[in-house]
């Protein structure tokens, strides 16, 4: 089993910026991609960011050049930095991982990002 666990997130301010992390634990071999999802109320999941073990990455468009997704391999972690963050940015954000030769995708519990005056 693999365990992932997000934190940061909060409230923040129109054109502020805040940062979330996902450390993944648990019976880890190799962490093939790691992202980043959010849900707002009433919305479908999306895919914010992802980044694969070897670095690259993959934005949805309303984010590029405002989020930039980072990992730490040797401490399973991936974080996801938001600038210039805008209230549509608001939603529940999710931490995604894959194992390479694991069938299953796992999930973080989810952390709640709130842009708003």
């Amino acid at each position: 089993q693999v365990q992932l666990v997000e934190s940061g997130g909060g409230l923040v301010q129109p054109g502020g910026s805040l940062s979330v992390s996902c450390a993944a634990s648990g019976r880890i071999s190799s962490i093939y991609v790691m992202g980043w999802y959010r849900q707002a109320p009433g919305k479908q999941r999306e895919l914010v960011a992802t980044m694969i073990e070897s670095g690259e990455t993959d934005y949805r468009d309303s984010v590029k050049g405002r989020f930039t997704i980072s990992r730490d391999n040797a401490k399973n972690t991936v974080y996801l930095h938001m600038n210039s963050l805008k209230p549509e940015d608001t939603a529940v954000y999710l931490c995604n991982a894959e194992i390479l030769g694991d069938p299953q995708v796992y999930w973080g519990q989810g952390i709640q990002v709130t842009v708003s005056s």
